[in-house]
């Protein structure tokens, strides 16, 4: 068994059903919902690692429900549902930070294929699922929630997912030396190759965060000709 956990937003009676039966046969564990309201509060009340949704609901659309989902968990997978298959909507769709979306009619087969590709996709972007989503480090801190730092002067500020993806993978693995070709792998992954330069300088970015002295760090070091290592 699976036992991921699915919230299945569908307002068409049968296709829910039939949705839903065959998810539970895959082993996943589903919670439906048929309105853009009542999506919101089961996503509210349950830690899915997936979320169906269909766009045209009752009372809200599933592109505001997906808009409302980003502002609290940016890394939850979203595939959209929709009989509407015109270039515009899967763009405004991916734009609203959607992950996959399909067409209806769409053959039930190709669904769980998705459905299985993206969890695994999620998955894998998490060097651990128990990891806390907020690290503290002297008088630092890290929310991977929200992306947001406070630094070494008590300012907090906003950072970029890549530099949330680094974060996590250094400290999750404190005093341990990572290779730069391991951080390429976990943080870029099939993305464009950064220059040799920029991991550099996001070590370097870290520092002027989270370290008394930049010049001789405590918690960012690089190791050279190795990688690098993350030490509270």
């Amino acid at each position: 068994m699976n036992e991921k956990r699915i919230l299945l937003v569908e307002d068409e009676e049968n296709l829910l059903k039939i949705i839903r039966l065959n998810l539970e046969l895959e082993g996943y564990a589903v919670t439906a919902a048929v309105t853009g309201i009542e999506a919101l509060k089961e996503f509210r009340k349950g830690n899915f690692e997936l979320v169906l949704l269909d766009v045209m609901l009752p009372e809200m659309s599933g592109f505001d429900v997906c808009e409302e989902i980003r502002k609290e968990n940016k890394d939850v997978p979203v595939l959209f549902l929709t009989a509407k298959g015109s270039g515009e909507d899967r763009i405004q769709g991916l734009k609203l930070g959607a992950d996959d979306y399909l067409t209806k009619p769409f053959n039930l087969e190709e669904l769980l294929l998705r459905v299985q590709i993206l969890l695994k996709r999620s998955s894998n972007s998490r060097v651990t699922t128990s990891s806390p989503d907020v690290f503290k480090f002297g008088a630092n801190e890290i929310n991977f929630i929200t992306y947001e730092i406070r630094d070494v002067n008590g300012e907090t500020t906003q950072i970029s997912k890549k530099e949330i993806a680094l974060l996590k993978l250094l400290t999750e693995r404190k005093n341990e030396v990572i290779s730069r070709e391991e951080i390429l792998d976990k943080v870029w992954g099939t993305d464009v190759y950064p220059s040799s330069r920029t991991i550099d300088n996001y070590i370097l970015a870290f520092r002027k965060y989270f370290e008394k002295n930049q010049r001789e760090p405590e918690h960012f070091h690089s190791i050279r000709g190795v990688g690098y290592k993350f030490t509270e």
